[in-house]
């Protein structure tokens, strides 16, 4: 990974350029500015309403900002639409679980290879010779690559809506997965874990950007402090559409800004005494 003082314009897969966001007389984001680059793990956090989630949804075409400019790969994507972001490669996973109650592990997870679809109408309904052969291909790589990965061998013909919600966010990240994303745009994935569980999202998220099958960028919004530490490069801060700093997950800790807006003014007294 290259220092952020040493980075290359061919480094940076995603940039945001002073974004404001905002409803009614709200401001969910005031001027943020953001680049992540190739290869690694950036994290955003901030306390409850800083403007999160409003951020990753302006990232991947949910929202499109009032002003500022979202580059992808160098390529400005402000007037892409969420499905031709994921073209680009863009992919991403929920706060809360979106999966599909009825449907299969097996179902929920091709759905994410649509876009890597060939096929017509015609040949489609035919299912025959290239159609047969494309589905092949992509059922091999769900089945070999995918479910391999997120250990759900043993749930893959089981309808989703019947699983533990562990099980479910699995699910969700593995049909993120089967769009192939340069950047997952991870949103809260360890929410609603227990321990065991967030130890194994840890390890899938950490497998999913350094193996070399995948070498994914990652966008991690997480409030758990002690896997957001662990396992990032660089931490970007956010406070009520702010930014406090982007820095290492060492000079995020040591920052009393930082401090100060997760404990509040008399804490970080209290912590200098």
């Amino acid at each position: 990974m290259n220092p952020s003082n040493a980075h290359t314009q061919n480094d940076i897969l995603l940039e945001l350029e002073d974004i404001h966001m905002s409803f009614g007389k709200v401001a969910a984001l005031s001027g943020v500015s953001l680049k992540i680059l190739k290869g690694e793990i950036h994290s955003i956090i901030g306390p409850n309403g800083a403007g999160k989630t409003v951020m990753m949804n302006c990232v991947n075409g949910l929202y499109r900002p009032q002003q500022g400019n979202i580059y992808f790969k160098g390529q400005n994507i402000n007037h892409l639409k969420p499905y031709e972001r994921a073209k680009l490669g863009i992919s991403r996973t929920f706060q809360k679980v979106e999966v599909f109650g009825g449907m299969t592990v097996l179902d929920n997870i091709r759905l994410g290879r649509h876009i890597h679809l060939k096929s017509g109408i015609i040949r489609g309904a035919l299912y025959v010779g290239k159609t047969a052969k494309e589905e092949i291909e992509h059922r091999k790589f769900i089945e070999e690559e995918i479910i391999d990965l997120l250990e759900i061998e043993h749930i893959r013909h089981k309808p989703v809506g019947m699983l533990p919600y562990g099980l479910q966010k699995r699910v969700e990240l593995g049909r993120a997965l089967a769009l192939e994303p340069e950047l997952l745009i991870l949103d809260e994935p360890l929410a609603g874990l227990n321990l065991e569980e967030v130890e194994d999202m840890a390890r899938f998220i950490l497998d999913i950007n350094e193996e070399k099958r995948w070498k994914v960028t990652c966008l991690l919004v997480e409030h758990d402090m002690g896997v957001v530490m662990d396992i990032s490069d660089r931490v970007f801060v956010l406070n009520f559409g702010y930014m406090i700093m982007d820095g290492t997950p060492e000079e995020v800790q040591n920052n009393p800004e930082v401090i100060k807006a997760y404990l509040g003014e008399e804490e970080l007294y209290a912590t200098r005494a």
